[in-house]
């Protein structure tokens, strides 16, 4: 029994590690859509798991838990875990180098230490507006952070999105009801966004210099699968869309608007997604317990866990939080 676990637990490292020489089998539905099937990557009991991000430097996949106002680190070679307790409802995470992240908590955005546990504000741009909280939130390639809010009754069109840049919040869009994935092209010519109650992922043209947007446009429209929750972008410029309600991760090429791939997760709500690995090649997924039915919860068990799925496709370097401009210290 112990070399069976053994066994078990080695086939999970290298799946993730790109130990396996080919993607896992890749089924197609009539409709011609590909088709996987995610597995169990760690289980936990995550309230509300979102905010997925992979540190390249430390080679950790990084997730939120934002109800249970944690985050946690996870190594890819051997799945060690850490918590860190925040005391806040906390709405993204992304690094900003090795021990250091960039934290939107519930009344500001905060540096914290990763090896001190030492929070220091950065800026609150809304720390004038009542039953707010900040969500989903990513950086740009020039380490500006995008983070956007939501209330916490969900009324419409009372948040905003906000890009911040050493420091300085900037309202790049307003009467925003819940502000969820972002993610660039290639190219840094194009921004794609969810905002969850209007069903699509809207497009921008992107000023990767000065990072204003404009032309905004539906590319996507999801319809009755789910809800556009959090994002990512593989190396071919289509986007992985975590679905609210939908137990499944879609992928879609947003210059036609088509669902081309799907990854049916075993849980209710999925909530976000990153490729991690030093190929980029395993997709982790965040999934969240609440919002659920007793009977949903006892169909879905794990639910608020983290699963995986190796598609055959590759993922992009996701970008850190620039604290000071290159040129200074």
């Amino acid at each position: 029994m112990k070399l069976f676990n053994m066994i078990a637990f080695l086939v999970a490292v290298c799946q993730v590690t790109s130990c396996q020489q080919k993607a896992e089998t890749t089924s197609q539905d009539i409709d011609g859509i590909d088709h996987w099937e995610a597995s169990l990557y760690v289980e936990m009991q995550n309230k509300l798991g979102e905010g997925a991000i992979y540190n390249y430097v430390t080679r950790e996949f990084w997730h939120i838990d934002i109800e249970g106002k944690s985050f946690y680190t996870t190594r890819v070679d051997d799945k060690k875990q850490r918590q860190f307790e925040v005391g806040q409802r906390i709405g993204t995470i992304v690094p900003s180098d090795s021990n250091r992240a960039v934290v939107a908590l519930q009344d500001g955005i905060y540096s914290y230490s990763l090896l001190s546990n030492e929070m220091n504000l950065i800026c609150s741009p809304e720390d004038t507006i009542p039953n707010i909280r900040y969500n989903d939130g990513k950086c740009d390639s020039q380490g500006r952070l995008w983070v956007g809010s939501m209330g916490l009754n969900q009324k419409k069109y009372r948040a905003s999105l906000y890009s911040i840049a050493y420091g300085e919040p900037r309202q790049r869009l307003d009467s925003i009801t819940i502000s969820n994935g972002i993610v660039w092209s290639g190219d840094n010519q194009t921004m794609y966004y969810t905002d969850t109650p209007d069903g699509n992922v809207k497009a921008f043209d992107f000023d990767e210099k000065t990072g204003d947007i404009s032309n905004k446009r539906i590319v996507i429209e999801i319809g009755e699968l789910g809800f556009p929750d959090g994002m990512a972008i593989d190396a071919e410029g289509m986007l992985w869309i975590a679905l609210w309600n939908g137990n499944m991760v879609g992928r879609w090429d947003p210059s036609t608007g088509q669902l081309i791939g799907k990854v049916s997760v075993p849980a209710h709500n999925i909530t976000s997604c990153a490729f991690v690995g030093d190929s980029l090649d395993s997709l982790i997924i965040t999934t969240a317990r609440v919002d659920m039915s007793d009977d949903e919860l006892k169909a879905n068990p794990l639910s608020g866990s983290l699963f995986v799925v190796v598609p055959g496709v590759r993922g992009v370097k996701s970008h850190f939080y620039q604290m000071a401009p290159e040129n200074q210290p």
